[in-house]
């Protein structure tokens, strides 16, 4: 399958909103991820298959570093490389930045995001204790670094 990676506008939000209603029990509504558009230190991108916004990947840069807010790919659309596309498409940007890490949390019963982040280089460096809630989880800190 043939992925786009393109900067999020205005008119992928909508579909960004749902992916994110349909994957997250606490999902952003369409009104933040719209305002993270006009916040100078976020970026954000989407994967495009076919016209369809099929994943998307956010993240918000304090100089020199980076946080990913979210990112979540349609069921139909997994395992067939959108997440990792925009994994490696958000830490080229990031670089081109001047940032140099990027770290993220992630549910630790959640071992297909766990396995795709490993396999990208990200390590675990921390643990946030009942993080997540509906259900209560702890959160696992992945951080990636390198040079410029």
């Amino acid at each position: 399958m043939e992925f786009q990676i393109v900067p999020m506008q205005a008119q992928h939000v909508p579909e960004a909103a749902a992916i994110e209603r349909l994957c997250f029990s606490d999902p952003w509504s369409e009104n933040s991820i719209r305002a993270e558009l006009d916040n100078p230190l976020g970026l954000w991108l989407c994967a495009l298959c076919g016209g369809r916004v099929a994943g998307y990947v956010g993240s918000e840069l304090v100089p020199d570093e980076a946080d990913m807010m979210n990112l979540a790919v349609l069921p139909e659309f997994r395992r067939q490389g959108a997440a990792e596309l925009l994994l490696q498409t958000l830490v080229l940007a990031l670089k081109e930045r001047g940032i140099v890490s990027l770290t993220l949390e992630v549910r630790a019963s959640n071992a297909p995001a766990i396995a795709l982040y490993q396999k990208n280089g990200f390590r675990q460096v921390g643990c946030r204790k009942n993080y997540y809630f509906h259900p209560i989880e702890d959160a696992w800190i992945l951080r990636k670094e390198w040079k410029l």
